[in-house]
């Protein structure tokens, strides 16, 4: 059934209205050999106060980033027991745990960087349809990195990243009504204030929101605070999308299929 109550579509940006930077994470492991998804839980794991977490919510500028990110990746003591978890946590063999690892922060967030560059078709011409229609808000709620250093980022630097025009370039803010960033803001996804204060900003309440993500912490987060949600799988925008069409009762997919 249709729904007309909702004034807002929240959009998560990398994995959502951008390629998804895990992809590149993938593809360090694989060049690597370290087991699939293992650096993915060190980060989760690790908690509020990792080296990632810590650099969405603007605490720490970027070179100082990339010598924790290092440690926390390299860090097969915890790496080690919390991959274990994982694989207990999904019933699957536990492969082969890395006897040692130097993770190279710097190179690893580069390609993540260099990875989610590319704008998703189908969600992008969902963003354009909405906006034309002009019955809903369209709100970025994104864990970025945006924050302005004390210290000016060299230009090369910027150039590695893909970061020509910042972390978040005007281009992609456009597509917004409002940019919620957490590294100016201070929190980040999963804590609730975050999406609290993305509402505050726009005079909604939670339940008059739909959320799309795709890391499944964030979503349950969004859903214990009201909101509608709807998953974003790696290759799963297009599905993601109609299901979005359905929740807001606007046409959103006809003549996309090969976009």
């Amino acid at each position: 059934m249709s729904e007309d109550r909702f004034k807002a579509v929240i959009f998560d940006i990398g994995g959502v209205v951008m390629r998804s930077p895990f992809i590149a994470i993938t593809q360090y492991e694989k060049r690597h050999g370290i087991p699939n998804n293992y650096l993915n839980c060190s980060i989760v794991a690790r908690g509020s106060q990792g080296a990632w977490q810590k650099f969405e919510r603007g605490e720490l500028e970027l070179f100082p980033f990339y010598e924790a990110f290092s440690r926390d990746l390299s860090d097969i003591v915890n790496g080690n027991v919390w991959y274990k978890a994982y694989c207990k946590r999904k019933g699957i063999q536990c492969p082969k745990l890395p006897e040692s690892l130097n993770v190279n922060g710097r190179e690893l967030f580069g390609a993540m960087m260099q990875a989610s560059r590319e704008y998703d078709p189908y969600i992008r011409e969902a963003i354009r349809r909405i906006r034309a229609a002009g019955r809903h808000k369209i709100i970025a709620l994104t864990n970025n990195f945006s924050r302005t250093q004390s210290t000016p980022i060299p230009a090369s630097e910027l150039a590695f990243l893909g970061w020509d025009e910042g972390a978040a370039p005007q281009e992609l803010r456009d597509l917004f009504d409002d940019f919620c960033d957490s590294s100016t803001l201070g929190t980040r996804k999963p804590e609730p204030q975050f999406y609290l204060i993305a509402c505050e900003r726009n005079g909604i309440r939670p339940h008059e929101a739909v959320f799309l993500d795709d890391i499944g912490l964030n979503l349950k987060a969004a859903k214990n605070l009201g909101m509608e949600t709807i998953h974003v799988p790696i290759g799963g925008t297009l599905n993601a999308v109609k299901e979005l069409e359905r929740r807001i009762n606007l046409v959103l997919t006809n003549g996309t299929s090969k976009l």
